[in-house]
Protein backbone atom coordinates (compact mmCIF):
# COMPACT_ATOMS: atom_id res chain seq x y z
CA UNK A 1 0.00 0.00 0.00
CA UNK A 2 1.39 3.48 -0.63
CA UNK A 3 0.45 6.00 2.15
CA UNK A 4 0.05 10.02 0.84
CA UNK A 5 0.35 12.41 3.49
CA UNK A 6 -1.94 15.63 2.85
CA UNK A 7 -5.20 15.76 1.17
CA UNK A 8 -4.51 19.42 -1.19
CA UNK A 9 -4.22 18.87 -4.46
CA UNK A 10 -0.78 17.55 -4.61
CA UNK A 11 -1.34 14.59 -2.39
CA UNK A 12 -4.98 13.73 -4.65
CA UNK A 13 -3.15 14.22 -7.87
CA UNK A 14 -0.08 11.76 -6.44
CA UNK A 15 -3.11 9.43 -6.02
CA UNK A 16 -5.40 9.51 -8.34
CA UNK A 17 -2.22 8.99 -10.62
CA UNK A 18 -1.26 6.06 -8.91
CA UNK A 19 -4.50 4.42 -8.50
CA UNK A 20 -5.09 4.98 -12.78
CA UNK A 21 -2.08 2.84 -13.21
CA UNK A 22 -3.79 -0.03 -10.20
CA UNK A 23 -1.62 0.36 -6.95
CA UNK A 24 -3.19 0.43 -3.60
CA UNK A 25 -3.55 4.18 -2.04
CA UNK A 26 -4.72 5.65 1.08
CA UNK A 27 -4.47 9.01 1.46
CA UNK A 28 -4.82 10.64 5.29
CA UNK A 29 -5.61 14.23 5.89
CA UNK A 30 -5.19 16.00 9.28
CA UNK A 31 -7.94 18.69 8.44
CA UNK A 32 -11.60 17.97 8.39
CA UNK A 33 -11.66 18.41 4.96
CA UNK A 34 -9.54 17.96 1.67
CA UNK A 35 -8.43 20.65 -0.98
CA UNK A 36 -5.71 22.76 1.29
CA UNK A 37 -6.01 25.79 -0.21
CA UNK A 38 -8.27 25.21 -2.46
CA UNK A 39 -10.52 24.67 0.65
CA UNK A 40 -14.10 26.36 -0.06
CA UNK A 41 -16.68 28.22 1.34
CA UNK A 42 -20.22 27.84 0.86
CA UNK A 43 -23.00 30.81 -0.60
CA UNK A 44 -26.29 31.13 -1.79
CA UNK A 45 -25.24 29.83 -4.91
CA UNK A 46 -21.56 27.96 -5.79
CA UNK A 47 -18.74 27.36 -3.24
CA UNK A 48 -16.20 29.94 -3.16
CA UNK A 49 -12.57 28.60 -2.57
CA UNK A 50 -11.14 30.93 0.99
CA UNK A 51 -7.97 32.25 -0.85
CA UNK A 52 -8.26 33.46 -4.30
CA UNK A 53 -7.92 30.85 -7.09
CA UNK A 54 -7.61 31.27 -10.95
CA UNK A 55 -6.01 29.83 -14.05
CA UNK A 56 -3.22 31.07 -16.19
CA UNK A 57 -3.05 29.81 -19.76
CA UNK A 58 0.29 28.65 -18.98
CA UNK A 59 -1.26 25.85 -16.80
CA UNK A 60 -1.48 23.06 -18.55
CA UNK A 61 -1.52 20.16 -16.78
CA UNK A 62 -4.30 20.58 -15.02
CA UNK A 63 -6.43 21.81 -17.72
CA UNK A 64 -5.71 18.30 -19.29
CA UNK A 65 -6.46 16.81 -15.88
CA UNK A 66 -10.16 18.57 -15.95
CA UNK A 67 -10.60 16.94 -19.42
CA UNK A 68 -9.60 13.76 -17.86
CA UNK A 69 -12.65 13.77 -15.24
CA UNK A 70 -14.82 14.92 -17.40
CA UNK A 71 -14.70 18.60 -16.91
CA UNK A 72 -13.37 20.24 -19.62
CA UNK A 73 -16.30 22.08 -20.66
CA UNK A 74 -17.06 23.44 -17.42
CA UNK A 75 -13.39 25.61 -17.98
CA UNK A 76 -14.23 28.76 -19.09
CA UNK A 77 -11.94 31.77 -19.84
CA UNK A 78 -12.30 34.84 -19.17
CA UNK A 79 -11.27 38.42 -18.66
CA UNK A 80 -9.52 39.15 -15.58
CA UNK A 81 -9.49 43.30 -15.37
CA UNK A 82 -6.27 44.56 -13.92
CA UNK A 83 -5.15 48.20 -12.41
CA UNK A 84 -3.63 50.19 -9.86
CA UNK A 85 -4.48 52.22 -7.32
CA UNK A 86 -1.59 54.94 -7.06
CA UNK A 87 -2.29 58.50 -4.85
CA UNK A 88 -6.21 57.51 -4.93
CA UNK A 89 -7.21 57.07 -8.36
CA UNK A 90 -7.24 53.55 -10.22
CA UNK A 91 -5.81 52.96 -13.26
CA UNK A 92 -7.14 50.48 -15.58
CA UNK A 93 -4.08 48.12 -17.23
CA UNK A 94 -5.50 46.00 -19.33
CA UNK A 95 -5.45 47.34 -23.28
CA UNK A 96 -2.30 49.46 -24.88
CA UNK A 97 -4.38 52.75 -24.68
CA UNK A 98 -4.68 52.51 -20.81
CA UNK A 99 -1.28 51.59 -20.75
CA UNK A 100 -0.35 54.43 -22.78
CA UNK A 101 -2.36 56.61 -20.50
CA UNK A 102 -0.61 55.60 -16.94
CA UNK A 103 0.87 58.84 -15.65
CA UNK A 104 3.52 57.47 -13.33
CA UNK A 105 6.02 56.30 -16.28
CA UNK A 106 7.25 57.88 -18.77
CA UNK A 107 6.51 56.35 -22.45
CA UNK A 108 10.04 55.40 -22.44
CA UNK A 109 9.60 53.19 -19.09
CA UNK A 110 6.86 51.80 -20.31
CA UNK A 111 8.24 50.79 -24.04
CA UNK A 112 11.08 49.24 -21.95
CA UNK A 113 8.70 47.35 -19.31
CA UNK A 114 6.32 46.13 -22.22
CA UNK A 115 9.49 44.29 -24.69
CA UNK A 116 10.30 42.92 -20.82
CA UNK A 117 7.17 41.04 -20.82
CA UNK A 118 7.36 40.01 -23.54
CA UNK A 119 10.65 38.02 -23.31
CA UNK A 120 12.23 40.61 -25.48
CA UNK A 121 15.67 42.01 -24.27
CA UNK A 122 16.56 45.64 -25.98
CA UNK A 123 20.32 46.64 -24.30
CA UNK A 124 22.43 47.29 -26.78
CA UNK A 125 19.98 48.21 -29.64
CA UNK A 126 19.63 44.77 -30.58
CA UNK A 127 16.66 42.64 -29.83
CA UNK A 128 17.24 39.45 -28.13
CA UNK A 129 14.30 37.27 -28.07
CA UNK A 130 15.90 34.45 -26.12
CA UNK A 131 17.78 36.29 -23.01
CA UNK A 132 15.06 35.59 -20.82
CA UNK A 133 14.30 31.52 -22.11
CA UNK A 134 16.79 30.05 -18.98
CA UNK A 135 15.04 31.60 -15.12
CA UNK A 136 18.18 29.93 -13.83
CA UNK A 137 20.58 32.59 -15.08
CA UNK A 138 18.68 35.40 -12.83
CA UNK A 139 18.73 32.86 -9.57
CA UNK A 140 21.58 35.02 -7.84
CA UNK A 141 20.18 38.84 -9.29
CA UNK A 142 17.85 40.88 -7.09
CA UNK A 143 14.77 41.99 -8.47
CA UNK A 144 16.14 46.24 -8.15
CA UNK A 145 19.26 45.25 -9.79
CA UNK A 146 17.61 43.04 -12.81
CA UNK A 147 14.63 45.81 -13.53
CA UNK A 148 16.95 48.45 -13.47
CA UNK A 149 19.40 47.10 -15.73
CA UNK A 150 16.52 45.58 -17.78
CA UNK A 151 14.40 48.54 -17.73
CA UNK A 152 15.17 52.10 -16.26
CA UNK A 153 14.96 53.33 -12.73
CA UNK A 154 11.18 54.58 -13.19
CA UNK A 155 9.96 51.33 -13.92
CA UNK A 156 11.39 49.66 -10.81
CA UNK A 157 10.74 53.01 -8.33
CA UNK A 158 7.19 53.70 -9.82
CA UNK A 159 5.43 50.42 -11.02
CA UNK A 160 7.54 47.40 -9.54
CA UNK A 161 8.79 48.00 -5.85
CA UNK A 162 5.17 48.91 -4.79
CA UNK A 163 3.85 45.76 -5.71
CA UNK A 164 7.05 43.89 -4.29
CA UNK A 165 6.64 45.65 -0.50
CA UNK A 166 2.63 44.29 -1.22
CA UNK A 167 4.12 40.89 -1.53
CA UNK A 168 6.76 40.17 0.06
CA UNK A 169 7.05 43.42 2.71
CA UNK A 170 10.78 43.47 3.91
CA UNK A 171 11.72 40.74 2.10
CA UNK A 172 11.73 41.76 -1.24
CA UNK A 173 15.44 42.51 -1.98
CA UNK A 174 15.88 38.90 -0.70
CA UNK A 175 13.50 37.83 -3.73
CA UNK A 176 15.24 36.90 -6.87
CA UNK A 177 15.02 38.08 -10.86
CA UNK A 178 14.11 34.79 -11.55
CA UNK A 179 11.04 34.77 -9.92
CA UNK A 180 10.04 38.37 -10.94
CA UNK A 181 10.54 37.01 -14.42
CA UNK A 182 8.59 33.58 -14.03
CA UNK A 183 5.85 35.63 -12.64
CA UNK A 184 5.70 38.14 -15.48
CA UNK A 185 5.73 35.00 -18.09
CA UNK A 186 3.14 32.83 -15.70
CA UNK A 187 0.87 35.79 -16.30
CA UNK A 188 1.74 36.57 -19.62
CA UNK A 189 -1.26 36.06 -21.57
CA UNK A 190 -3.65 38.71 -23.01
CA UNK A 191 -6.59 40.13 -25.27
CA UNK A 192 -4.95 43.21 -26.28
CA UNK A 193 -8.18 44.49 -26.68
CA UNK A 194 -9.64 43.24 -23.35
CA UNK A 195 -6.86 42.35 -20.53
CA UNK A 196 -5.89 39.18 -19.30
CA UNK A 197 -7.11 35.75 -19.94
CA UNK A 198 -8.04 33.90 -16.91
CA UNK A 199 -9.30 30.90 -16.15
CA UNK A 200 -12.08 29.34 -13.61
CA UNK A 201 -14.16 26.10 -13.62
CA UNK A 202 -18.06 26.53 -13.73
CA UNK A 203 -19.08 25.86 -10.15
CA UNK A 204 -15.31 26.61 -8.98
CA UNK A 205 -12.71 24.63 -8.21
CA UNK A 206 -15.00 22.56 -5.86
CA UNK A 207 -16.02 20.18 -8.79
CA UNK A 208 -12.43 19.89 -9.63
CA UNK A 209 -12.24 18.32 -6.03
CA UNK A 210 -14.93 16.41 -5.87
CA UNK A 211 -14.13 14.83 -9.28
CA UNK A 212 -10.50 13.53 -7.62
CA UNK A 213 -12.10 12.26 -4.55
CA UNK A 214 -14.71 10.67 -7.12
CA UNK A 215 -11.62 8.97 -8.86
CA UNK A 216 -9.24 8.47 -5.95
CA UNK A 217 -12.39 6.68 -4.22
CA UNK A 218 -13.84 8.20 -1.06
CA UNK A 219 -12.91 5.13 0.90
CA UNK A 220 -8.89 5.43 0.28
CA UNK A 221 -9.25 9.14 1.83
CA UNK A 222 -9.24 9.64 5.70
CA UNK A 223 -9.79 13.32 7.20
CA UNK A 224 -8.77 14.20 10.36
CA UNK A 225 -6.29 12.23 10.19
CA UNK A 226 -3.07 13.83 10.82
CA UNK A 227 0.33 11.40 10.39
CA UNK A 228 2.44 11.58 13.24
CA UNK A 229 4.86 8.98 12.56
CA UNK A 230 7.05 7.19 9.73
CA UNK A 231 8.80 4.07 10.73
CA UNK A 232 11.67 3.18 8.75
CA UNK A 233 13.72 -0.86 8.27
CA UNK A 234 16.53 -1.75 6.66
CA UNK A 235 15.04 -1.95 3.41
CA UNK A 236 12.63 1.59 3.53
CA UNK A 237 9.31 2.75 4.49
CA UNK A 238 7.84 0.26 7.06
CA UNK A 239 4.58 1.85 8.24
CA UNK A 240 2.65 5.60 9.17
CA UNK A 241 1.46 6.00 12.86
CA UNK A 242 -1.77 8.11 12.01
CA UNK A 243 -3.44 10.16 14.88
CA UNK A 244 -2.41 10.48 18.60
CA UNK A 245 -2.70 9.24 21.79
CA UNK A 246 -4.72 6.02 22.44
CA UNK A 247 -6.59 6.46 18.82
CA UNK A 248 -3.10 6.35 16.89
CA UNK A 249 -3.08 3.71 14.95
CA UNK A 250 -0.26 1.89 12.69
CA UNK A 251 -0.73 1.70 8.64
CA UNK A 252 1.71 -0.45 7.27
CA UNK A 253 3.17 1.37 3.70
CA UNK A 254 5.47 0.29 1.09
CA UNK A 255 6.05 3.96 0.07
CA UNK A 256 4.95 7.23 1.14
CA UNK A 257 4.57 10.82 -0.72
CA UNK A 258 4.47 13.04 2.10
CA UNK A 259 2.82 16.34 0.25
CA UNK A 260 2.69 18.59 2.80
CA UNK A 261 4.49 21.35 3.81
CA UNK A 262 8.63 20.55 4.68
CA UNK A 263 7.85 21.32 8.36
CA UNK A 264 5.44 18.02 7.85
CA UNK A 265 8.39 16.43 6.17
CA UNK A 266 10.91 17.43 8.67
CA UNK A 267 8.77 16.12 11.10
CA UNK A 268 8.19 12.84 10.32
CA UNK A 269 11.90 12.10 8.85
CA UNK A 270 14.28 14.70 10.06
CA UNK A 271 14.89 15.70 6.82
CA UNK A 272 15.50 19.64 6.89
CA UNK A 273 14.14 22.50 4.27
CA UNK A 274 15.98 25.94 4.37
CA UNK A 275 12.77 27.29 2.19
CA UNK A 276 11.20 29.86 4.23
CA UNK A 277 7.43 30.58 3.67
CA UNK A 278 5.36 33.50 4.07
CA UNK A 279 1.95 34.13 5.46
CA UNK A 280 -1.41 34.65 4.02
CA UNK A 281 -4.51 36.63 5.58
CA UNK A 282 -6.96 36.62 3.12
CA UNK A 283 -10.46 38.36 3.88
CA UNK A 284 -13.95 37.45 1.81
CA UNK A 285 -16.45 40.65 1.80
CA UNK A 286 -19.72 39.29 1.04
CA UNK A 287 -21.08 43.16 -0.07
CA UNK A 288 -24.92 44.32 -0.98
CA UNK A 289 -23.12 46.41 -3.57
CA UNK A 290 -19.97 46.38 -6.14
CA UNK A 291 -16.79 47.79 -5.15
CA UNK A 292 -15.13 49.13 -8.16
CA UNK A 293 -14.93 48.06 -11.53
CA UNK A 294 -11.78 46.23 -11.85
CA UNK A 295 -10.99 42.17 -10.72
CA UNK A 296 -7.92 42.49 -9.63
CA UNK A 297 -6.61 46.05 -7.71
CA UNK A 298 -3.02 46.05 -6.70
CA UNK A 299 -2.59 48.89 -4.01
CA UNK A 300 0.98 50.85 -4.33
CA UNK A 301 0.15 52.74 -0.70
CA UNK A 302 1.11 51.81 2.70
CA UNK A 303 -2.54 49.52 3.23
CA UNK A 304 -3.05 46.93 5.37
CA UNK A 305 -3.54 44.90 2.74
CA UNK A 306 -1.22 44.23 -1.03
CA UNK A 307 -4.97 43.48 -3.70
CA UNK A 308 -8.51 44.01 -3.21
CA UNK A 309 -9.60 41.07 -5.80
CA UNK A 310 -13.57 41.31 -6.64
CA UNK A 311 -14.27 38.48 -7.65
CA UNK A 312 -17.99 39.20 -8.70
CA UNK A 313 -16.49 41.35 -11.20
CA UNK A 314 -14.98 38.04 -12.86
CA UNK A 315 -17.60 35.75 -12.10
CA UNK A 316 -21.09 37.00 -12.46
CA UNK A 317 -22.44 37.75 -9.19
CA UNK A 318 -25.25 35.62 -10.48
CA UNK A 319 -23.75 32.63 -9.27
CA UNK A 320 -23.35 33.29 -5.86
CA UNK A 321 -27.15 34.14 -5.20
CA UNK A 322 -26.50 37.71 -6.80
CA UNK A 323 -24.01 38.92 -3.75
CA UNK A 324 -20.60 40.80 -4.48
CA UNK A 325 -17.75 39.36 -3.32
CA UNK A 326 -14.71 40.81 -2.50
CA UNK A 327 -11.58 39.09 -1.23
CA UNK A 328 -8.99 41.38 0.92
CA UNK A 329 -5.59 39.62 0.14
CA UNK A 330 -2.20 40.32 2.95
CA UNK A 331 1.11 38.62 3.22
CA UNK A 332 2.98 38.28 6.44
CA UNK A 333 6.37 37.68 6.42
CA UNK A 334 6.55 37.38 10.76
CA UNK A 335 3.83 35.87 12.90
CA UNK A 336 4.40 38.84 15.08
CA UNK A 337 3.04 41.70 12.05
CA UNK A 338 -0.11 43.45 13.53
CA UNK A 339 -2.63 41.88 10.35
CA UNK A 340 -1.18 38.42 12.08
CA UNK A 341 -2.31 38.67 15.17
CA UNK A 342 -5.44 40.63 15.00
CA UNK A 343 -8.54 38.61 15.62
CA UNK A 344 -11.43 38.67 12.56
CA UNK A 345 -13.39 41.97 14.02
CA UNK A 346 -10.70 43.79 14.67
CA UNK A 347 -9.16 43.05 11.27
CA UNK A 348 -12.83 43.96 9.67
CA UNK A 349 -12.68 47.30 11.18
CA UNK A 350 -9.18 48.01 9.53
CA UNK A 351 -9.74 46.89 6.43
CA UNK A 352 -13.11 48.26 5.76
CA UNK A 353 -12.19 51.30 7.15
CA UNK A 354 -8.91 51.76 4.96
CA UNK A 355 -11.24 50.41 2.14
CA UNK A 356 -13.92 53.37 2.94
CA UNK A 357 -10.83 55.95 3.11
CA UNK A 358 -9.66 54.44 -0.80
CA UNK A 359 -13.59 54.30 -1.78
CA UNK A 360 -15.62 57.14 -0.45
CA UNK A 361 -18.33 55.79 -1.35
CA UNK A 362 -18.12 52.90 0.02
CA UNK A 363 -20.30 52.06 3.19
CA UNK A 364 -18.66 49.66 5.65
CA UNK A 365 -22.28 49.21 6.88
CA UNK A 366 -22.84 47.48 3.45
CA UNK A 367 -20.93 44.63 4.33
CA UNK A 368 -23.32 41.25 5.31
CA UNK A 369 -20.64 38.84 6.16
CA UNK A 370 -16.84 39.38 6.43
CA UNK A 371 -15.20 35.73 6.95
CA UNK A 372 -10.99 35.55 7.20
CA UNK A 373 -8.88 32.12 6.50
CA UNK A 374 -5.55 32.33 7.54
CA UNK A 375 -2.17 30.11 6.50
CA UNK A 376 1.12 30.36 8.41
CA UNK A 377 2.80 28.84 4.99
CA UNK A 378 0.93 29.81 1.89
CA UNK A 379 3.84 30.61 -0.33
CA UNK A 380 7.60 30.20 -0.35
CA UNK A 381 9.93 33.42 0.01
CA UNK A 382 11.75 33.05 -3.75
CA UNK A 383 15.22 34.12 -2.53
CA UNK A 384 17.97 34.35 -4.58
CA UNK A 385 18.92 30.96 -5.12
CA UNK A 386 15.78 29.10 -4.19
CA UNK A 387 16.70 25.62 -6.41
CA UNK A 388 19.50 25.66 -4.52
CA UNK A 389 17.02 25.00 -1.67
CA UNK A 390 14.36 22.89 -3.06
CA UNK A 391 13.14 19.40 -1.58
CA UNK A 392 13.57 16.40 -3.95
CA UNK A 393 10.78 14.34 -5.58
CA UNK A 394 12.81 11.24 -4.75
CA UNK A 395 14.34 11.28 -1.21
CA UNK A 396 15.63 7.93 -1.02
CA UNK A 397 19.49 9.07 -0.98
CA UNK A 398 18.38 11.81 1.36
CA UNK A 399 15.73 9.57 3.59
CA UNK A 400 15.70 6.03 2.99
CA UNK A 401 14.09 3.92 0.17
CA UNK A 402 10.39 4.77 -0.53
CA UNK A 403 10.09 8.77 0.62
CA UNK A 404 8.38 10.91 -1.79
CA UNK A 405 8.30 14.30 -1.66
CA UNK A 406 5.28 16.73 -3.48
CA UNK A 407 4.70 20.03 -1.42
CA UNK A 408 5.20 23.02 -2.08
CA UNK A 409 8.77 23.58 -1.61
CA UNK A 410 9.46 21.16 -4.68
CA UNK A 411 10.45 21.93 -7.85
CA UNK A 412 6.99 22.19 -9.42
CA UNK A 413 5.85 25.06 -6.87
CA UNK A 414 9.19 26.94 -9.02
CA UNK A 415 9.06 29.81 -9.79
CA UNK A 416 5.68 30.27 -9.00
CA UNK A 417 3.41 28.21 -6.86
CA UNK A 418 0.09 26.73 -8.35
CA UNK A 419 -2.95 24.41 -8.27
CA UNK A 420 -1.14 23.17 -11.80
CA UNK A 421 2.53 22.86 -9.60
CA UNK A 422 0.86 20.89 -6.96
CA UNK A 423 -0.34 18.81 -9.96
CA UNK A 424 3.02 17.84 -11.43
CA UNK A 425 4.42 17.56 -8.63
CA UNK A 426 2.00 14.83 -7.52
CA UNK A 427 2.24 13.24 -10.76
CA UNK A 428 6.07 13.27 -10.26
CA UNK A 429 5.99 11.31 -7.23
CA UNK A 430 3.62 8.73 -8.48
CA UNK A 431 5.45 8.37 -11.82
CA UNK A 432 8.74 7.66 -9.73
CA UNK A 433 7.15 5.01 -7.48
CA UNK A 434 5.56 3.43 -10.62
CA UNK A 435 9.29 3.34 -12.20
CA UNK A 436 10.65 2.17 -9.26
CA UNK A 437 7.84 -0.91 -8.72
CA UNK A 438 8.62 -1.27 -12.29
CA UNK A 439 11.89 -2.03 -12.67
CA UNK A 440 11.64 -4.40 -9.68
CA UNK A 441 8.51 -5.98 -11.07
CA UNK A 442 5.72 -5.04 -9.16
CA UNK A 443 3.29 -3.92 -11.66
CA UNK A 444 0.34 -2.29 -9.91
CA UNK A 445 -2.41 -3.75 -12.24
CA UNK A 446 -2.43 -0.97 -14.91
CA UNK A 447 0.13 0.07 -17.25
CA UNK A 448 3.14 2.47 -16.31
CA UNK A 449 3.62 3.50 -19.70
CA UNK A 450 6.12 6.44 -20.47
CA UNK A 451 6.81 9.25 -18.04
CA UNK A 452 3.82 11.95 -18.92
CA UNK A 453 4.93 15.23 -20.65
CA UNK A 454 4.71 17.10 -17.46
CA UNK A 455 7.31 14.66 -15.99
CA UNK A 456 9.53 14.70 -19.10
CA UNK A 457 9.18 18.88 -18.41
CA UNK A 458 10.52 18.44 -15.05
CA UNK A 459 13.21 16.55 -15.28
CA UNK A 460 14.53 18.29 -17.59
CA UNK A 461 14.72 21.64 -15.33
CA UNK A 462 11.24 22.86 -16.21
CA UNK A 463 8.06 22.09 -14.91
CA UNK A 464 5.30 23.07 -16.89
CA UNK A 465 4.37 26.65 -15.55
Amino acid sequence: MIGVVGGGIAGLAAAYRLRKRGYEVQVFEASDQVGGLAAVYETPGDDIEKFYHHLSKSEETIVELAEELGLGDDLEWRIGKNAYYVDGVVHPLDTAWQIAAYPHMSLYDKFRLGMLTQGIDVRGGVPDFDAYDDLSEYEHVGIEEFVVEHTTRGVYENFVDPLLDGKFGDRKHDVSAAWFLGRVRFRGERDLLRGEILGYFDGGFRPLLDALVEAVGRENITTDAPVTGLSMGDDGVESLTVGTGEAAETREVDDVVVAAMPNVLEGLTGYECDIDFQGAVCGLVTMEESLMDTYWLNVAHDAPFGALIEHTNFVPKERYGGQHLLYVAAYVQDEQEDIWRMDDEELRRVWLNEIADMFPEFDPASVTEFRVARNPRAAPVYERGYLDLVVPYDLSEEVGEGVYYAGMASEAQYPERSLNGGIVAGYECADRIAEKRARDGEGGGGSVGRRSSASSAAADGGSRE
